[in-house]
């Protein structure tokens, strides 16, 4: 690993990331409740807000990539996060549902830093230390996306725009802090294209798909995206339903299993991915994944829970070695480009799962069950396997 100093920025920079987002999760009913003095209204601007976030980093992600590969990872990053930390005040003082829509909107053009992280990662790192660098990323995600609404229930409780004051000064501080210990890991080749097609998110994610091996690991991606998102939307009512636990129950068990998940990335990956290589640990992982979602749809006691959660932390594996895999095999000079179309295709998952995942849970509790929606994300998930393992080994990119 090179440039520690880095990394740490950079670990930094994706936990405050995720607690930003996360202050602002509990606060956002009760701001539109009182901007719009309709619950009816504030259900509707809820909703889209949450859409347009998702479709705003859709589209902007491959531009951010395109950017870091032609000016630098350094000026795109500090950039975004210090838009980022504008946007949080922005939504601190706005007084109209359309005020907060456009801001929101315009946080979610800032919030693809994991695109400029990933290629930074790429470049400061050796391949063989790169699955623990994404594990270590997939840990502060993890942690900062608990933490978030826990503090932000709590500021908010206080006063429903002090989450939003809060996630601001945490961005601008983040970005003083880069500002002096960031060095950049790539100079910019200002060589590589900006036109409208190269910057358009759809032709950027066809672009990597229609890449023979390169595609077959973003479809594994994507399928996975697909359970992941499907497992976050519906965790806590599928908890709420099965069990009748609290939010405070709830919490607890969330907070659990991401201190649980980041400890065993933070530690194992590295060993086990030096162990089995790329392929082998996010099969292995995928596989452990697809077997846990589909132990969820059938538990009945909370205690199976338990021990299925216990088993869950090992498939976290997976996701660390899929990204490590990926960047050993995209040159250099398009590992921003590639990574902007891997975030195109998660935040299009963010956009569209929640919405399926919610319509089939609300059907299966009267016809199939709560567990229905979890076995379908076991089977999107063993199809993420199947693509990974049937994968070849693929050529070291230059």
């Amino acid at each position: 690993m090179r440039r520690a100093p880095a990394l740490s920025f950079l670990l930094v920079t994706v936990f405050v990331d995720m607690l930003g987002l996360g202050l602002i999760v509990p606060i956002v009913p009760a701001l539109m409740t009182a901007v719009t003095a309709d619950p009816a209204a504030a259900v509707f601007w809820s909703g889209l807000l949450g859409s347009t976030f998702g479709l705003l980093q859709f589209a902007v992600a491959p531009l951010l990539g395109r950017l870091a590969d032609r000016y630098g990872r350094r000026p795109v990053l500090l950039t975004a996060l210090a838009c980022l930390g504008a946007d949080w005040l922005a939504h601190a003082t706005a007084t109209t549902p359309w005020t907060l829509l456009i801001v929101h909107a315009l946080a979610g053009a800032c919030a693809g830093t994991t695109t400029v992280v990933n290629a930074y990662i790429a470049d400061v790192t050796e391949p063989g230390d790169r699955a623990r660098a994404y594990a270590l990323i997939g840990s502060a995600f993890g942690l900062g996306f608990v933490a978030g609404p826990t503090i932000g229930g709590l500021l908010g409780a206080v006063d429903v725009r002090l989450p939003f004051f809060a996630a601001a000064g945490l961005s601008l501080a983040n970005v003083a802090y880069g500002w002096f210990v960031l060095p950049e890991s790539r100079p910019g080749d200002r060589t590589t294209p900006l036109t409208l097609r190269t910057a358009n998110p759809v032709a950027a994610v066809l672009g990597v798909l229609r890449r023979p091996l390169l595609g077959r690991l973003a479809h594994a991606r994507l399928w996975a995206d697909i359970a992941r998102m499907t497992h976050q939307s519906i965790w806590t009512f599928f908890l709420a339903t099965r069990f009748g636990w609290n939010t405070a129950h709830i919490g607890l068990v969330m907070a659990a299993s991401a201190l649980a998940g980041a400890i065993f990335q933070a530690r194992a990956t590295g060993p086990v991915v030096h162990r089995l290589g790329d392929k082998r640990a996010a099969v292995a992982g995928t596989l452990i994944s697809a077997g846990t979602l589909g132990a969820i749809a059938v538990v009945s006691e909370p205690w199976m829970l338990y021990v299925v959660q216990a088993v869950a932390v090992l498939g976290s594996i997976g996701g660390a070695a899929a990204q490590s895999w990926i960047s050993r095999h995209v040159g250099a000079g398009e590992q921003g480009t590639v990574q902007g179309a891997l975030t195109s295709i998660g935040a299009a998952a963010e956009m569209l799962v929640p919405i399926v995942a919610g319509t089939v849970f609300g059907w299966s509790l009267t016809h199939g069950g709560p567990g229905l929606v979890f076995a379908g994300a076991a089977a999107c998930t063993a199809i993420s396997a199947v693509l990974l393992a049937t994968t070849p080994p693929l050529t070291p990119a230059g």
